[in-house]
């Protein structure tokens, strides 16, 4: 139940965020291993490029990739907030006074932001070339010109076979660990903060909103650069073996960014990614933690009557 109510909770989220992310997804794309003033720049900032993506390719542009991003979604937070949900019912992250014990928060939430990571990658690998995907003249990154979910990954699994489907995986895993461990704690420490305070102990949805505020900003700066990575390894074009064009490895794709566009490239796209992942936490969060209280008024009655 704890993976069900997870995954339900993140893809709530995600129908409300997802133009964000496609928003993010062109921004950390554009000026792609070219120095700043090199290149063209279609968006500007994130009010820009939503205006950018509706005019030019219609306001239904913003909500590509949807498909995918929800299978990305059940399956990534499904996992990682699953774990860390089964870890916290059953006193693995806390010490006998109930409060966290940081090490094991961190380690609990990275393994299974990880795992989510590594199961979800496929979905993310066509959600992203999807949602890069854009008209010529707004185009940035490579263009792979897919139909539809469907249609990429019988493309992909025919010149790749299930390899291409896994392409940049290890990537998936700094950024899934980094950006689950970011999240959880940011999120949990604040609520336990706020739980200290009596004025918050019945006020249930302002608790888990102001929390999942702070697990917003956490994950935003501490994700940022791993996603880029990730992103660019993930749209960039391969050769008939599916080798990558741009980048030969994870550091190769570091190496080049850092020379070619400079240390700030790493946090192309920071906007989009708060603005998204702010609400996308706040919302996916706060269902969590109401679905969590839900189940357990449901199912604490019915216990009790089953010991008596």
């Amino acid at each position: 139940m704890e993976f069900a109510i997870a995954g339900a909770s993140a893809m709530g989220a995600c129908c409300f965020t997802n133009p964000l992310e496609v928003l993010k997804t062109r921004m950390q794309l554009q000026g792609e291993l070219k120095a700043k003033g090199q290149h063209a720049v279609h968006y500007k900032n994130v009010l820009h490029a939503g205006y950018t993506v509706a005019k030019n390719d219609g306001i239904l542009a913003l909500q590509k990739g949807l498909v995918p991003a929800l299978w990305v979604q059940l399956v990534l937070n499904g996992m990682r907030l699953g774990i860390y949900q089964f870890a916290d019912n059953n006193g693995i992250i806390r010490n006998k006074d109930g409060k966290l014990i940081f090490h094991k928060t961190v380690l609990v939430a990275g393994i299974g932001g990880a795992l989510g990571g590594i199961m979800c990658s496929p979905w993310f690998l066509v959600k992203t070339h999807i949602q890069a995907q854009a008209s010529s003249s707004i185009a940035v990154g490579y263009q792979h010109s897919h139909q539809g979910m469907l249609e990429a990954f019988s493309t992909i699994f025919k010149q790749h076979g299930i390899r291409g489907l896994f392409r940049g995986v290890l990537s998936s895993i700094p950024r899934s660990f980094v950006g689950a461990s970011s999240q959880l704690i940011g999120f949990d420490y604040a609520k336990e903060w706020l739980l200290t305070y009596e004025y918050f102990r019945d006020k249930k949805i302002l608790t888990a909103f102001l929390s999942s505020l702070v697990g917003g900003v956490t994950i935003s700066i501490a994700m940022t650069p791993f996603d880029l990575v990730m992103t660019r390894l993930y749209n960039q074009p391969v050769d008939a073996t599916g080798k990558g064009k741009l980048y030969a490895s994870y550091m190769d794709c570091v190496s080049k960014i850092y020379r070619s566009e400079g240390v700030a490239a790493f946090y192309k796209g920071v906007g989009p990614m708060y603005l998204r992942l702010g609400p996308h936490t706040v919302l996916c969060l706060v269902f969590w933690d109401g679905l969590n209280n839900a189940y357990n008024n449901f199912t604490q009655p019915k216990l009790s009557t089953i010991k008596q």
